[in-house]
């Protein structure tokens, strides 16, 4: 009786089933980066142009409204108050989105996943390079983002250009768990609800168009969890050179605990994922 082909077998190399090395890692990011070459224009409207619109609509449309009525967002004008917060929010949009249905197409729609771990690389390197290749197009969009706030007059601050490093760990800080929880999925139907129930509202509540003391007190206790309002405080403590090392060094452990999470979440479920 004639069998089918069977599926390759994924290579666990011993105890590297769940250690992550270097250069397998950079062997997924030159392809990551290989297939985001083919089609980076359309990326980058997503990742750079519609940010850059929103700023200019938010910051200086809307206020120019608002600084005319002479209302203060924590003593800076909106589009300084609005430029960080925006940076923040559309890498954790841009995390969301780059974490989750890429994952299923690996996983499930293309194999390339599967593929990869025929290959030398190990489940942790798919899932290691797959998440390193989101930090570097975060660090690529912010860049490009905190460029045209300082043209614009938004980034009063020389310590400004830490809102990128900023920016990265706060959408890696959602990137990260994620791609965890995404490897776990056998539909991106709870995609769907992730955006619409938790990025979204996150989005418009951790303080990206208003300081979060005019909040409800219970909704701000939900904000102050967010991995998204420790990003937006870092950046704009940065942009506008008030944030304290205290402040600054409490926000970034959070985000490195939810990181820490994530890959905690990713060495479990990718490997069993890829060896199913």
């Amino acid at each position: 009786m004639t069998q089918g082909p069977e599926k390759p077998a994924v290579r666990r190399r011993g105890d590297r089933a769940g250690v992550v090395a270097v250069r397998p890692v950079l062997a997924q990011v030159e392809r990551e980066a290989r297939v985001w070459a083919r089609m980076w224009r359309g990326t980058t409207l997503t990742g750079v142009a519609l940010p850059w619109l929103v700023l200019a609509a938010m910051g200086l449309g809307l206020g120019g409204m608002v600084d005319q009525r002479g209302d203060a967002f924590a003593g800076l004008g909106y589009l300084v108050f609005v430029a960080p917060g925006l940076l923040a929010g559309a890498a954790v949009q841009f995390a969301a989105g780059a974490a989750t249905w890429p994952v299923m197409g690996g996983m499930k729609w293309t194999g390339s996943f599967h593929a990869a771990t025929a290959t030398p690389l190990a489940p942790m390197d798919v899932y290691g390079g797959f998440v390193l290749w989101i930090g570097i197009r975060l660090a690529m969009n912010a860049v490009a983002f905190l460029v045209a706030a300082v043209l614009l007059g938004a980034v009063p601050s020389a310590w400004g250009v830490l809102a990128v490093p900023a920016a990265v760990l706060g959408g890696l800080a959602v990137a990260t768990p994620l791609a965890a929880f995404a490897a776990t999925q056998d539909s991106d139907q709870s995609f769907e609800l992730v955006e619409r129930l938790v990025v979204v509202p996150m989005f418009l509540l951790s303080g990206t168009f208003f300081p979060v003391d005019q909040l409800p007190g219970a909704l701000r206790l939900l904000v102050g969890v967010a991995p998204l309002w420790h990003a937006v405080e870092l950046c704009r403590g940065a942009t506008t050179g008030s944030l304290g090392v205290l402040a600054g060094a409490g926000h970034t452990t959070v985000l490195a605990g939810y990181l820490a999470l994530g890959a905690w979440w990713g060495a479990r479920t990718f490997p069993r994922r890829l060896a199913a």
